[in-house]
């Protein structure tokens, strides 16, 4: 397992979950949900996570990618693919990304488990989901040895 922080990353329409991992890629945790800014004009969202990423000094950074169940691509998973495309020129760490589906499913069970209604869910629900994504992709490097998912280049193809 390589060591050094990772941070996870849930894109939606209108937040994106931050994650982090720990130094030895054992756990994932919450870190914030940034909210989601769309244009040229609003870069926003990637400047932050950027910022996260550096103030973490992450080594790598894991965005999550939203297929259909079936395994074909959606628009939030072409939504993915150019977020991961501008993070990957935006970053100087490599950007992998990760099969996610059902993540948000999860992240929503997991915090009715705990008791949060649908409403209280909201802030912190995109949050949880780039946990779950974070810590799959860490226990898939653990088992077999090599990252989980699909580099993206600087030009945004994975």
């Amino acid at each position: 397992m390589r060591s050094g922080v990772r941070v996870g990353i849930d894109v939606g329409t209108v937040r994106i979950g931050v994650a982090r991992s720990d130094f030895h890629g054992m756990l994932a945790t919450p870190v914030e949900t940034v909210p989601r800014e769309r244009g040229a004009a609003a870069p926003g969202d990637l400047g932050r996570i950027t910022a996260i990423v550096a103030e973490l000094d992450a080594v790598e950074v894991i965005v999550g990618l939203p297929l259909a169940l079936s395994g074909r691509h959606t628009a939030s998973t072409d939504d993915a693919v150019e977020f991961a495309g501008a993070l990957a020129s935006a970053v100087a760490v490599p950007v992998r990304l990760v099969d996610e589906r059902l993540s948000t499913v999860s992240a929503q069970a997991a915090l009715r488990t705990v008791g949060r209604s649908t409403r209280t869910q909201r802030p912190v629900v995109d949050q949880v989901a780039a946990t779950i994504i974070l810590q799959h992709a860490l226990d898939t490097e653990r088992a077999t040895g090599k990252p989980a998912g699909t580099p993206v280049d600087q030009t945004g193809r994975p």
